[in-house]
């Protein structure tokens, strides 16, 4: 008997694979998981690798009780960075992911044809509806002019009904991400469906209400909002129930000041997207904004800004500005040239 989306995991996976890593014969396609990974996504893949002729290496870890370099200390940080300085392309399944670790930051420094994907925690469900159905030409043509319209603007205002209300400025010359699913140059690369970049972090003021996720620390999606009071990039106030609590305790665990300020800023407008708790997904879901706090990564600021780790939290639903110039209600596009783009992706 079939397993669930047997026969749709195998198609996601040869995606992957060979139109999004472009994997050729010969080459070193590491795979990363932990002990919370999804088996059969990451059997799935390596088996797709080995059928392109490339050489799949999985590595699984125990599952570390943190990310990014919070999770060094329960990681065998000198192996793990070998096998990746001589890899040529690497895919990372882990749940508890190795994005901004040690690890991670040397081999991205180091290896300089390496290609890096982010798909952590993908469970098969998520590989199928994020991966294995997405019409990636017009998809890339929508990424492509909302980016083009939200850089040109110099000042953004972002509004959802949970009560964010949150203005900024961009910063001229800053990295612009286009999430494309494309893992095919050497760099780090996302999963399909997210804009993302660092405004001018001190111009950052007002509040930002997380009503999706919020991940790490709290796990699953949020029972009740969490507000945060944000001045001049950085958080300055905490409120809401019990996850808000958790996350004030969180963040102060690490005696770090980078903690508490804001990395960057990204859309949501993935077309298979549904809120389940992993961050990777959720910060996808179409109309919603994200927010990254902590550490900043190189691809966003030049040189990066260090920390001890990183969250990223969901916006539901969001209200966009550029220049006052509204482009978004609550989700929807309302620029005609974007709304016709999103109607050929379903939305």
């Amino acid at each position: 008997m079939s397993q669930y989306y047997e026969y749709e995991l195998g198609r996601a996976a040869k995606i992957l694979c060979e139109d999004l890593f472009k994997l050729k014969p010969g080459e070193t396609f590491v795979i990363t998981a932990d002990t919370e990974s999804d088996e059969r996504v990451v059997d799935a893949t390596a088996r797709a690798a080995f059928a392109c002729g490339a050489k799949p290496m999985v590595i699984y870890t125990a599952s570390p009780l943190g990310v990014g370099k919070a999770a060094d200390p329960m990681l065998p940080v000198e192996a793990l960075t070998a096998a990746l300085l001589k890899a040529d392309a690497w895919v990372e399944f882990n749940n508890e992911w190795l994005l901004y670790s040690t690890p991670y930051d040397i081999a991205m420094k180091e290896n300089k044809k390496l290609r890096y994907q982010n798909l952590v925690g993908l469970s098969v469900d998520m590989m199928v509806r994020n991966i294995g159905r997405i019409d990636y030409p017009n998809l890339e043509k929508f990424l492509k002019q909302i980016a083009k319209k939200t850089f040109s603007a110099k000042h953004m205002r972002i509004t959802t009904p949970a009560g964010t209300d949150v203005e900024f400025d961009n910063e001229p010359g800053r990295p612009q991400l286009l999430d494309l699913g494309y893992a095919d140059t050497p760099g780090s690369h996302m999963m399909a469906g997210q804009v993302g970049w660092s405004p001018n972090f001190e111009s950052i003021n007002g509040k930002i209400v997380f009503d999706g996720s919020l991940v790490p620390p709290i796990v699953g999606i949020l029972k009740e909002p969490v507000h945060l009071t944000i001045k001049k990039g950085e958080i300055v106030k905490i409120e809401g129930g019990k996850e808000a609590t958790e996350y004030g305790k969180w963040l102060k665990s690490f005696n770090d000041p980078q903690m508490f300020k804001l990395a960057h800023v990204c859309y949501g407008f993935g077309p298979g997207a549904r809120l389940t708790g992993n961050i990777v997904e959720d910060e996808r879901i179409w109309g919603g904004t994200e927010w990254g706090i902590g550490n900043v990564g190189a691809i966003l600021v030049p040189g990066g800004i260090s920390g001890s780790s990183h969250s990223d939290g969901i916006c539901l639903n969001s209200s966009v500005w550029l220049d006052k110039v509204q482009i978004m209600d609550k989700g929807q596009l309302l620029d005609p040239e974007l709304k016709k783009l999103a109607e050929k992706l379903g939305k």
